[in-house]
């Protein structure tokens, strides 16, 4: 692979890694467990990406505070217990170790927490690979651009030399907050659909999608 771009940021859940459906029935149990309304799988799908407190907010309309606690700590229970269990993508590990050998700076931008990222890095033996990271407990959840401004910052790279990479709509419209070309991934949370409305540079199926418009481009 040639380096068309200085800066590859991927976000993690449903893009690197397939947890979507894991997150989604995590968060429906949860809800379960505590004696919510359960959100519908559009629902809880839609919410992946988002800081955990702000995605249980927008699945859970009006949870009281007296709820939120034992709300996250069922949702942690139910992801916990599986999570050392999902995989990778097709050609996630692929991609990312060729661009990491083309000397491409690879960086993550997730709504996981600095915590569970360490682990699901650690866990798929991914954690080498990447220059930077940003998760929703140590900076603003997305869609704001704050994730990739500061790993552009950190990096000193520029906005016209990175490329955000995707499943959600909140990644594809940070990217467009920050200034940041984007592609989106159509095998995690959110349908082709909705991704198309935010107008990235292309939406990939899979990692070899990916890996050949790359080169391509390059």
């Amino acid at each position: 692979m040639t380096k068309c771009y200085d800066l590859i940021v991927f976000d993690w859940d449903g893009t690197v890694m397939d947890s979507t459906a894991l997150i989604a029935g995590s968060i429906q149990a949860a809800c379960r467990d505590v004696g919510l309304p359960e959100p519908t799988d559009v629902v809880a799908r839609y919410v992946i990406g988002l800081g955990l407190d702000e995605a249980l907010r927008h699945a859970v309309p009006g949870l009281k505070e007296s709820k939120r606690g034992d709300l996250v700590e069922r949702y942690r229970y139910h992801f916990l217990a599986q999570d050392e269990s999902v995989a990778l993508f097709d050609g996630a590990r692929q991609t990312i170790v060729g661009l990491h050998a083309a000397g491409s700076l690879l960086a993550v931008a997730t709504g996981k927490s600095e915590q569970g990222l360490k682990r699901a890095m650690q866990t798929s033996g991914m954690e080498s690979y990447f220059h930077a990271t940003r998760t929703a407990d140590k900076t603003l959840s997305k869609p704001n651009p704050a994730m990739l401004l500061e790993i552009m910052d950190e990096l000193g790279v520029v906005a016209r030399r990175a490329l955000m990479v995707g499943d959600t709509t909140h990644d594809l419209q940070m990217a467009r907050n920050a200034g940041v070309d984007a592609i989106g991934m159509t095998h995690g949370a959110h349908p082709a659909d909705q991704l198309r409305e935010l107008n990235p540079l292309m939406l990939a199926n899979n990692f070899f999608e990916l890996q050949v418009w790359l080169k391509e481009r390059c």
